[in-house]
């Protein structure tokens, strides 16, 4: 049984004379004037999980306060489920009952339970709020793009290979158990993995004759897992056991094939194969890879964003793939025109965004002023400003680094560390909303 609030929540505030005390405080009161956001949160929470009867589990409340106190923290679960039940302020911002002691599992349960849709509307709840409360100033706008990163290890097509035999070798191990169905199959995890490490250690010119064998292995494998399934659905009495192993062994088994692919046209063919085309990550597949300009290698997805004056979050995209910032800086405008029914006056972008064609569409859409911290050959009139505007506007677009700077270090959005595509979506929402309740909080207090 679940409500959405904890009843009776005065009888728990108990914050202490600290400075992180006092911060605790503001912010639960800075959720306690957004009461719609649990209405948008029971959709996900109320729903299908928790029973009418029995011992009252978290409340709605409870399960989105622990999850921006974890956003806000950097703590893992079982941290937080310490914290929770050894400090007064914690429970209190948490609000749980005398009795209501979480565990991590617990936790993890609930919050993943949230949505990444959710959690953009509580997003979009939150800057209409605030626009409302006059406390988002859309006269200026600065627009970067930053990539979170996916919580993989470094790619390479011998861990990729070793990955995917040494998974599905475990599936077939675990037939028995998940399906009643004893598998008699050649076990080639050893051999797979010393494989995978000479060709990591070992000299380039030693590398292809080692991949010669590596790849027939996991080729072998793949055929193992038809033979598998097979033999599962022929042999498995009852449907409805045996499918989830199905499905996992066909779905590693679709992985390792394209893994095999990419191997043979890389490394056996010298093909050079495109980013949009190989796999980096048997286990977050959604990952993509990010190249940005000369630096290095970057695997997640990657972000577009807007910051106000009070360094605000005012709207994000998650972005599939690797799109150019030229691209990507219209729809980041009119997804503000569609959020909060207006435009700003001045626009201020990195130079990657700087495009004619962006220009004329933005100041077409009514934006006075649209310019690039470099400006590509284009004349300051015609971005709409002068010379000197234009060098104030770049001073305030470098504030936006540290608005990026700061959701990473200090809110996780770094690396997002949840498992899935929809696993990393929600945490990349769920750092920026913690990040937007921060500031609010900071502008509040004045």
């Amino acid at each position: 049984m679940r409500e959405t609030r904890t009843a009776q929540t005065s009888l728990f505030d108990v914050f202490s004379r600290h400075k992180f005390g006092d911060f605790l405080s503001d912010l639960s009161a800075q959720l306690d004037a957004h009461p719609g956001l649990l209405v948008t949160l029971e959709a996900d929470l109320l729903s299908g999980g928790a029973r009418a009867t029995g011992r009252k589990g978290l409340s709605v409340e409870s399960i989105f306060r622990c999850l921006v106190l974890k956003q806000i923290t950097g703590v893992s679960y079982e941290m937080l489920a310490f914290h929770l039940a050894d400090s007064s302020s914690y429970r209190s911002f948490a609000r749980l009952g005398r009795d209501c002691y979480p565990g991590k599992s617990a936790l993890s349960m609930n919050i993943r339970r949230i949505r990444p849709d959710t959690l953009q509307r509580l997003f979009e709840q939150l800057g209409i709020g605030a626009l409302e409360q006059g406390l988002l100033d859309m006269a200026w706008l600065r627009v970067d793009s930053t990539v979170v990163k996916s919580n993989i290890a470094p790619p390479s097509d011998s861990r990729l290979l070793d990955d995917g035999i040494r998974v599905l070798s475990r599936l077939f191990a675990k037939s028995r158990d998940c399906t009643g169905v004893k598998l008699r199959l050649t076990d080639y995890r050893k051999l797979s993995k010393s494989l995978a490490a000479r060709i990591f250690y070992g000299k380039k010119a030693e590398k292809e004759a080692l991949y010669r064998e590596l790849i027939p292995l996991a080729k072998r494998v793949v055929k193992q897992s038809e033979r598998a399934i097979a033999q599962v659905q022929q042999r498995c009495g009852q449907r409805e056991l045996c499918q989830p192993w199905i499905d996992q062994v066909t779905h590693y088994r679709q992985l390792l094939a394209q893994v095999i692919d990419q191997a043979e046209r890389r490394v056996l063919n010298g093909e050079k194969v495109p980013a949009s085309e190989k796999l980096v990550s048997l286990f977050e597949p959604h990952t993509d890879i990010i190249i940005k300009g000369p630096r290095d290698i970057e695997y997640g997805h990657k972000i577009n964003l807007a910051t106000d004056k009070q360094g605000l979050i005012t709207a994000l995209m998650i972005e599939k793939g690797n799109p150019a910032d030229t691209e990507r800086f219209m729809p980041i405008v009119a997804r503000h025109q569609e959020l909060y029914g207006c435009l700003p006056e001045t626009t201020i972008a990195d130079g990657g965004y700087a495009s004619l064609d962006n220009i004329k569409e933005g100041r077409a859409l009514g934006i006075k002023r649209v310019g690039f911290h470099k400006k590509k050959g284009i004349a300051t009139s015609t971005m709409g400003m002068k010379e000197k505007t234009l060098k104030t506007l770049r001073s305030f677009r470098a504030g936006i680094e540290g608005n990026i700077s700061e959701l990473k270090r200090a809110f996780g959005a770094g690396k997002a560390l949840w498992k899935g595509e929809n696993g990393f979506k929600a945490y990349v929402w769920a750092s920026v909303i913690s990040y937007n309740l921060t500031r609010l909080v900071r502008l509040d207090s004045g």
